[in-house]
């Protein structure tokens, strides 16, 4: 059987410009499914420290984490569903040109197109649905028998869950990682880039900057993309200076 080339992505600071997570942390609060203390006195320091670039990204986003497994727990599957598709139909279109066309040309080209993100599973779903991905993992928290999240979650944002999807889509679908494609933004996409022939740092944090020239390996393959307003670079990772 011939094998098949795969294009996985990253979502979150990848395709989508910012966190899906606190998208859906917004909806609650705002369908009053939880009380606005947690957005107020938790999460939105968090996020405005980093949007002002005061503070880490990988910081914030643990935080919102940390907080949504909290505000989901006891609430029915139902609610985040609806909500899911609600954020996808209003935000789904907020995602970088670099990327958007990607999946367009892989698409294209017959590739099978893969979402792994850290992202809620309900989320990563719709995401995957709007851009007609062929398959997708995500986080999952997990239910009770009656349909409510329990709390519990089985996570897809760091490296080493990450690596275990990607070697189980291989098997799935037969997948040729040698010439296939990996698009990511954080240390969690780390595997994905080192399993992949051609990997693809979007807008990489410091710390996956500092893995990435650390890896000779890597170094030799990997693309570095930024995009910033109407404008997007690729970056020749030997010459780069982190200032």
């Amino acid at each position: 059987m011939e094998k098949k080339i795969a294009a996985f992505f990253d979502i979150d600071g990848t395709i989508y410009r910012e966190g899906l997570i606190t998208e859906v942390f917004k909806k609650i609060v705002k369908y009053d499914l939880v009380s606005d203390d947690k957005w107020i006195n938790e999460v939105r320091p968090a996020f405005e420290k980093w949007d002002k670039r005061q503070g880490d990204y990988d910081d914030y986003l643990i935080k919102m984490v940390d907080i949504y497994i909290e505000a989901i727990k006891g609430l029915n599957h139902y609610h985040i569903d609806h909500i899911a598709k609600t954020v996808i139909e209003q935000k789904g279109d907020r995602v970088y040109t670099f990327s958007r066309e990607r999946i367009k040309w892989h698409l294209e080209q017959g590739h099978v197109v893969i979402a792994i993100s850290g992202s809620p599973i309900e989320l990563v779903k719709e995401m995957a649905k709007k851009y007609g991905m062929d398959d997708y993992r995500g986080t999952i928290y997990k239910l009770n028998e009656d349909g409510t999240y329990s709390g519990e979650v089985i996570p897809m944002w760091d490296s080493e869950s990450k690596q275990k999807a990607i070697l189980e889509l291989q098997e799935k679908y037969n997948i040729d990682l040698e010439n296939s494609y990996a698009y990511g933004d954080t240390s969690g996409d780390f595997t994905m880039f080192k399993n992949v022939g051609n990997p693809h740092a979007i807008n990489p944090t410091r710390e996956l900057l500092g893995k990435i020239t650390e890896d000779e390996e890597l170094k030799e393959k990997i693309n570095l993309i930024v995009e910033r307003k109407d404008v997007t670079y690729k970056l020749n990772v030997d010459s780069l200076q982190v200032i």
